[in-house]
């Protein structure tokens, strides 16, 4: 198995997400998407989901995927494994937001 790790920018990300959800459409379904969530970074760090590089424009070395409404950007940690750096709904300012997130786990 693959090493993964939540870096701390993703973690706060993660943690607004859930609230988020379970404010708007409750507990249960914010329990869901987590795990939907989560299952998705486990076949990432497996390569069991293809990896697209970031754009060029972005300025920093790393992958993307969607689930769902949400953005998913990671980077290959020294020892191998994968660092899931942050997650951000489709509709944000992706390139500052995640720079500020590259930038703090770097």
């Amino acid at each position: 198995m693959s090493h993964l790790r939540i870096l701390p920018s993703a973690e706060h990300r993660i943690d607004d997400i859930y609230f988020a959800t379970g404010e708007r459409w409750g507990a249960a379904q914010a329990d869901r998407y987590l795990r939907g969530l989560y299952e998705r970074f486990h076949a990432i760090a497996a390569r069991d989901f293809p990896w697209r590089p970031l754009p060029a424009e972005f300025g920093v070395e790393g992958y993307v995927c969607r689930y769902e409404s949400h953005m998913i950007y990671w980077r290959v940690l020294a020892n191998g494994g994968v660092g899931i750096v942050s997650v951000l709904h489709r509709r944000m300012n992706q390139i500052a937001r995640f720079r500020d997130d590259f930038d703090a786990d770097a």
